[in-house]
């Protein structure tokens, strides 16, 4: 922050005192007033205020901090990739949290290009994630993936990003990985994954069903307790959903049957995916505006779409490319046009309706920076080629390292913007309150 001078209400007849000791106890008062009210509002320690241009490739505790300013009016989500030769910051040998399905470098994928490569929004620079900073930012607090296996690959990454300064312990309260809970005891930070693929309440109501990738009910005015029981003690929620409601899936309100996506039932309409997409999100974003004790910040991930070609998931389709798109080389349209459209609709509502609890709103919008990444997939890199499986080429989730590390330097910048954002929303909160009591 730049400090301007500033000049003492002296009468015209006064005289600076000409004492040193006098002169060093304004001088002092002066900048405690100025700098540490700025720093409280933002409620970001000042010693995160050194700002070297690369973040290190390892740290420990004396190692200096990026800076946290930041510019708020720069869309952090409209770019272009440009070649990052630095990276990776880890590998499958450094991090144990790499999935064996998207360990695409243990798996034999020959090119290494996808993982060079690094987000620059077109109007500034977004800094690379530096782990030291987001851990201190979050020291006390708590953070949680709500939604598919896309999350917790987002969550893997994330551990491995981190892994460079602290390892975190597991603390789940259950075996099933699909909800375990991580704790960097340093940092008294936690990390945890809530499985929720359709957000709503679901159950599989056959695991062959007509195109034998299973058929699904959908309850879509009913609250998933699975989560949503369970997040009011986190600071941070990220929740994200959307590769699975391409499967056929029949769609409940009231307990009452409504229609469905291609079950191929007879005398039951077919609703399409979007209707239930939408649905799903409504009642998720209404199940967090209706708990009584959250005070978190709910972080919408949008929907990072595949990059199938030459045929569907599972009828030979794959990704071999092995560089991104240009931004004018790719567009985003169709079912994952549709499929983006719905969810920020729907976060727009949900947004409206929290503001009026002062509940707060982020969109972490990965749609387009993704769009561009067809390199990015494990493809048939997630296991041994003589391996016995039944695995398509994956073309849904994303190698690690890769281009899905991206998405924690956007949530770094975003948390890095949050204190003043978050002042100003609590005034206009209060003041909106005040006007309505009149």
């Amino acid at each position: 922050m730049k400090l301007h001078s500033l000049e003492l209400p002296l009468g015209k007849n006064q005289q600076i005192p000409k004492s040193p000791k006098i002169v060093l106890v304004v001088a002092f008062t002066l900048l405690f007033l100025v700098v540490v009210p700025y720093y409280t509002l933002l409620n970001y320690p000042l010693y995160l205020l050194k700002n070297p241009s690369e973040p290190p490739t390892s740290y420990d505790s004396q190692d200096d901090l990026v800076s946290i300013s930041s510019s708020d009016d720069c869309d952090l989500f409209s770019g272009e990739w440009i070649p990052n030769p630095k990276a990776p910051y880890y590998t499958n040998q450094t991090c144990w949290a790499v999935h064996e399905h998207q360990n695409c470098m243990k798996y034999g994928r020959p090119d290494t290009e996808f993982m060079k490569w690094r987000w620059k929004p077109s109007g500034c620079d977004l800094p690379l994630f530096n782990p030291a900073q987001f851990l201190e930012l979050m020291r006390g607090k708590s953070l949680v993936f709500v939604g598919d296996s896309v999350g917790r690959n987002q969550m893997q990454s994330l551990i491995c990003l981190l892994s460079r300064v602290e390892y975190p312990i597991d603390v789940s309260n259950t075996p099933d990985q699909k909800f375990a809970r991580w704790t960097y005891t340093s940092y008294n930070f936690t990390m945890a994954a809530l499985w929720t693929p359709h957000l709503v309440k679901s159950k599989d109501a056959d695991s062959d069903g007509p195109t034998h990738n299973g058929l699904f009910s959908l309850y879509l005015d009913e609250f998933d307790e699975a989560w949503t029981t369970q997040i009011e003690e986190f600071d941070y929620v990220i929740i994200s959903a959307g590769h699975w409601f391409f499967r056929p899936m029949v769609y409940y309100e009231n307990r009452q049957r409504v229609g469905c996506h291609y079950c191929l039932l007879d005398n039951v309409t077919d609703l399409n995916m979007y209707y239930g997409y939408r649905k799903a999100f409504r009642t998720a974003f209404r199940a967090i505006n209706s708990l009584e004790n959250y005070k978190g910040i709910t972080y919408l991930r949008t929907f990072a779409p595949s990059h199938f070609e030459g045929g569907l998931w599972n009828q030979g389709g794959n990704c071999v490319r092995t560089k991104p798109f240009k931004s004018n080389e790719a567009k985003l349209e169709g079912q994952s046009l549709e499929i983006y459209m719905a969810q920020v609709e729907e976060f727009r509502r949900a947004e409206k309706e929290g503001k009026k609890k002062g509940l707060r709103y982020r969109l972490l919008d990965t749609t387009q920076a993704m769009l561009l990444r067809p390199d990015g997939h494990p493809s048939r890199y997630g296991h041994w080629p003589h391996e016995n499986v039944t695995l398509y080429n994956d073309c849904v989730h994303w190698c690690l390292p890769g281009p899905i590390d991206t998405w924690s330097d956007f949530l770094l910048e975003m948390l890095k913007r949050e204190g003043v954002r978050s002042y100003e929303e609590r005034l206009q909160f209060l003041s909106d309150r005040k006007l309505n009591a009149r």
